[in-house]
């Protein structure tokens, strides 16, 4: 009896119906998706003919059925019989669900009787049915941490994040600001003590891109990720240990990003923090070179390798930073990557509670947190665990799956004043702005007034605050405006990007809120809009077919063009129109800023690199200065860079514990708006209930 999905089904009758015939990856793609599908649709043909061959149990290196014409298409092969016997390929073929069934089992018998056809047909439609329910449904599915039991491990004030646990579930390991720096600490679980591992031995240990924190195999040392103070390029991120039961840090995998284990301890993946995250295997020995397994296309991550529970795959997430991000598996032995999940979002920390059970963290659309997710990896029916109302951080599992750890968050965004110092002496302290709305984010200065971005959780809305009013200019239900707003350079119009089920717009609005109407949704918009100087189109990032560039979008409603060829993100023009700025690719955990004129000829700008975290740029005094932010990921301050000589200097003084998002700045004078997060958040222990 056949049982198959919607699209495998559709897929087969596609190829009986045009049995003997090649019919080539366009057309099947055109008969399924249609003609403008911007899906990753060789995957989800792949997956498709796999389906069919199980089901027919046909060898694809001997097949009866399905013909693989090496890279041009499928043809079916066998013999399609009408239920006349006659196999005049001109009759008309019978209905979908008949056909199916018969161009499978007519090519094994020929002779039943008209009844017993009649009740097959009925059986076979009746099992699709009910297969093709039982799988969009997963009735049988249990929510794994339904049961569980939740316990707090940590109740320090500030931060704690990263969180790991060991193999055997026995130890805890998390960073925490507890005695002031960000540091690792670990805990045994049940004893209600701490300990400080590093004691501020190492400069930078946040990364939350990346898994930093781990245990060795057999839990005698606690791994971190590190980067070396005020470095660039490849060599600065190593992963370092130290004993877990205390002692003097060493390097445990030099040039490593992050690693994993597989579960029987004989091989060990990690990836490096070159271009694309080049993803290596080794036998068990650490010191081993080796060629990279795979490596992600450019302006593209992989990161957070895991095993799976067999030791068959590794798991990793993969897409561009922060949030086009999805799951895929991979051989050991390396080949293509699967793709496993759909979100397109902020996907992280895939762990295994079996061989069947993956969970992960997808983050909300605010960007201030994520959900817990989980999913059967043969089904594939992601569903979400967490009411989110929660803000989860990091997820970790024991090795038996028995045990998860998770760092839980309350973020709270804040907009703040300051001044342009020219010196420490002169540094004066940030003001808070008070907000009618609470929590307000992306702020941008306009001529006397400057925007910011409120959220509920349903909506987004853009307001304007002006001599200490606030008006709303437009909200969007479901709609998460990305990139913050941007003003014109006359302040009469405002642009800005929303997501919006599963869609991106580009809107144009008067600076009042009036005539808001939609520049283009045929774009896949990315990042910071920036106004062109002559105020008729405005400058975009979009994913084109894989690759994040740059496009000029008129407010006249002609359609879009291409203007930066390469991985291109977060435009600025400069205000004289000579040249425009934007963020390059990220290589490891920086990315270089770089320029080009109005017609698209490489500008000579003066070397910078920048580290991962805030991209948004600014200019100073009329377009002389460029103004970034460098530091820390997590902590930064504001500093400018002359664009003709390249003599940087620092415009800001922040402490150590004030960490900035975001933050616009007024060209011809020192006032400066930002986007400060401040995050509390706990180490949470679930013990899972398991039969």
């Amino acid at each position: 009896m056949l049982r198959l999905e919607k699209l495998p089904m559709e897929l087969l009758i596609l190829l009986v119906q045009r049995h003997g015939e090649l019919v080539s990856r366009d057309d099947i793609a055109g008969c399924l998706w249609g003609k403008d599908v911007f899906l990753d649709v060789d995957h989800s043909i792949n997956t498709a003919v796999r389906k069919i061959r199980v089901a027919l149990r046909d060898d694809p290196e001997k097949p009866r059925f399905i013909e693989t014409i090496v890279g041009k298409g499928y043809r079916f092969a066998a013999t399609v019989t009408c239920n006349n016997g006659n196999p005049n390929p001109q009759v008309q073929p019978p209905p979908a669900p008949v056909l199916s069934e018969l161009a499978v089992l007519s090519t094994q018998k020929r002779f039943f009787s008209i009844r017993l056809w009649v009740l097959l047909v009925v059986a076979a439609i009746l099992a699709v049915g009910a297969g093709l329910w039982f799988r969009r449904t997963e009735y049988f599915w249990r929510d794994p941490i339904a049961a569980a039991r939740f316990q707090t491990v940590t109740e320090f004030e500030g931060v704690e994040q990263a969180a790991a646990v060991s193999r055997d579930g026995q130890f805890v390991a998390f960073l925490s600001d507890r005695d002031g720096q960000m540091d690792v600490w670990v805990t045994q679980v049940g004893s209600g003590r701490f300990h400080n591992l590093t004691h501020g031995s190492q400069a930078e240990l946040v990364n939350p891109s990346v898994r930093t924190l781990g245990f060795s195999p057999d839990g005698s040392q606690v791994t971190f990720w590190v980067r070396k103070k005020d470095a660039s390029g490849e060599g600065d991120i190593s992963i370092w240990a130290v004993p877990t039961l205390g002692g003097q840090p060493m390097p445990y995998l030099e040039g490593a990003a992050e690693f994993d284990w597989s579960h029987d301890g004989s091989q060990l993946a990690y990836h490096t923090a070159g271009p694309g995250d080049p993803l290596f295997v080794v036998d068990g020995d650490r010191q081993a070179k080796a060629r990279p397994i795979f490596t992600a296309p450019a302006g593209i991550h992989a990161h957070f390798p895991s095993w799976s529970p067999d030791d068959r795959f590794i798991y990793f997430v993969q897409g561009a930073l922060p949030d086009k991000l999805d799951i895929w598996r991979i051989s050991p032995s390396g080949g293509n990557p699967e793709r496993i999940t759909s979100h397109s979002a902020q996907v992280s920390h895939p762990v295994f509670l079996d061989r069947h059970t993956l969970m992960y963290l997808v983050g909300d659309p605010e960007g201030t947190g994520a959900w817990i997710y989980s999913m059967d990896v043969e089904r594939r029916i992601p569903h979400r665990l967490s009411s989110g109302l929660e803000r989860y951080k990091s997820l970790a599992a024991s090795a038996d799956g028995r045990r998860l750890v998770v760092t839980l968050a309350s973020p709270m965004n804040t907009l703040w004043r300051s001044q342009i110092a020219d010196s420490p002496a002169q540094a004066s302290a940030p003001a808070r702005i008070s907000l009618t709305t609470g929590r307000g984010f992306s702020p941008r200065l306009g001529p006397n007034f400057f925007l910011y971005v409120s959220a509920t959780s349903t909506s987004e809305s853009i307001w304007k605050l002006v001599d200490g009013a606030a008006t709303e200019l437009w909200n969007g239900q479901e709609a998460q405006v990305f990139g913050g707003p941007a003003v014109a350079p006359d302040g009469n119009h405002i642009a800005f990007s929303v997501r919006q089920r599963g869609q991106t717009f580009l809107y144009v609005m008067q600076a009042d809120g009036a005539n808001a109407r939609v520049a283009t949704d045929a774009l896949d918009l990315q990042g910071v809009p920036a106004w062109a100087p002559d105020g008729q189109s405005v400058t975009s990032a979009a994913n084109d077919h894989g690759v994040t560039h740059l496009f000029r979008v008129p407010i006249d409603g002609r359609p879009p063009t291409a203007f930066v060829q390469e991985y291109s993100v977060d435009p600025t023009w400069a205000p004289d129109g000579r040249f425009l700025v934007y963020s390059g690719a990220d290589i490891g955990t920086s990315y270089p800023v770089k320029a080009v004129t109005a017609d698209a000829a490489v500008y000579p700008l003066p070397a910078l690199t920048l580290t991962r975290g805030a991209r948004h740029l600014a200019f100073l005094r009329g377009g002389r200065e460029l103004v970034f932010l460098r530091g820390d990921i997590r902590h930064k301050n504001l500093w400018s860079m002359d664009v003709g000589t390249g003599a940087e200097r620092q415009l800001t003084y922040f402490p150590p514990d004030f960490d900035i998002r975001d933050f616009d700045i007024s060209a011809n004078s020192p006032e400066v708006v930002l986007e400060r997060v401040q995050e509390h958040s706990e180490v949470v222990l679930v013990d899972l209930h398991r039969p």
